[in-house]
C-alpha cells in the first residue's frame, strides 16, 4: 500500500536533486559556451551563434548528443555545425543534463522581427506550415519534439531551413525528428514566404 507514494517520493528527490545540481554545477559548465552563445544564453549574431534560453531541455540534450555522436555537424557543408562538434564531445553525459537544466530554465531574449516583412502572411504560412508542431506563438512543443523557435534570430532560422531543404541537416539515418523537418522544409512556395514566417515568428519573441 505505501510502495508507490515512496516511488513518488524518491522521484522528487531525484528531480530536486538535479535541479539543485543545475543550479550550481551548469554555470561552471557553461563557460566553455560563454564566448559564443551569450553569459544568458542570448547568443550571438556576430558569431552565428544562437540563443539557447529557454529552449526545451529534451530538445537542448537531443542536440547536444547529435553533435557529440556526428549525427548533426558532421556534414563537409556544415562550417559552423563542425565548430560545434568538437564542443560537445568534450561533454560528459552528465554536462549535457545539467546544461539543458539551466539552459531550459534561463528568460527567453526578446526578438525584432524584420521590418518591411507581410507578418499576414507569415502568420498564414506558419499556421498552416509549422504551427501544428511549433506551437501557435513558436512556444515549442515537447510533447512533439518541437523546439521553441521565438527566441531565435532571422539568420539562424533561415540557415537552419536551407541546411534541411538542402540536406545538410536532418539527412543521417538516425536523426528521426530532423528527417521530419527536413520533409517539411520544402513546403513553402518562395524565400518570400519563408522570410515572413521567420518574421511572423521573431514577432512572437517581442513578448515572451
Amino acid at each position: 500500500m505505501t510502495t508507490l507514494p515512496i516511488i513518488a517520493c524518491v522521484a522528487g528527490l531525484a528531480l530536486l536533486s538535479l535541479t539543485a545540481r543545475a543550479e550550481t554545477a551548469a554555470p561552471a559548465v557553461y563557460q566553455t559556451c560563454v564566448a559564443c552563445h551569450g553569459d544568458a544564453g542570448q547568443g550571438n549574431l556576430a558569431l552565428n551563434a544562437p540563443a539557447l534560453a529557454g529552449q526545451g531541455s529534451d530538445y537542448l540534450q537531443r542536440q547536444l548528443d547529435h553533435f557529440k555522436s556526428g549525427v548533426r555537424g558532421a556534414d563537409p557543408r556544415d562550417a559552423l555545425g563542425a565548430q560545434m562538434a568538437p564542443m560537445a564531445a568534450a561533454l560528459t553525459d552528465a554536462d549535457i543534463q545539467l546544461l539543458a537544466a539551466f539552459l531550459t530554465e534561463l528568460p527567453a531574449p526578446a526578438t525584432t522581427p524584420e521590418a518591411g516583412r507581410d507578418l499576414k502572411n507569415g502568420n498564414s504560412y506558419y499556421q498552416s506550415k509549422c504551427g501544428a508542431c511549433h506551437g501557435g506563438q513558436a512556444e515549442g512543443n515537447p510533447g512533439l519534439n518541437s523546439p521553441a523557435l521565438a527566441m531565435l534570430d532571422a539568420v539562424y532560422l533561415k540557415r537552419q531551413v536551407q541546411n534541411f531543404q538542402q540536406g545538410v541537416r536532418g539527412a543521417h539515418a538516425d536523426d528521426k525528428y530532423g528527417r521530419q523537418m527536413r520533409m517539411m522544409s520544402t513546403s513553402l512556395p518562395s524565400d518570400k514566404d519563408l522570410d515572413d514566417v521567420i518574421a511572423f515568428i521573431q514577432a512572437q519573441g517581442v513578448s515572451q
